[in-house]
């Protein structure tokens, strides 16, 4: 699985967790607010399971990526 598919599944699951399957994740949903609605737990549980996939994650770098297609671009 490349990082974008890794990205995606992580945030289905996150999604599943919640029971909001139904939600559409593009590149251009915003991860709080009106997008994903993650909260600060979901986001740190977001940057957990990065590094635990990807040996690296944004939120630890600093960065806060304000939508998925940002999130993504931190791993090209």
């Amino acid at each position: 699985m490349n990082a974008r598919e890794t990205v995606y599944a992580i945030i289905a699951r996150l999604l599943a967790a919640q029971g909001r399957e139904g939600v559409q994740v593009t590149d251009g949903s915003p991860i709080h607010d009106r997008g994903l609605e993650f909260d600060s737990l979901t986001t740190a549980e977001l940057s957990s399971l990065l590094e635990d996939a990807l040996g690296k994650d944004p939120y630890t770098a600093g960065q806060y990526p304000p939508t998925v297609g940002d999130l993504l671009a931190f791993y090209r």
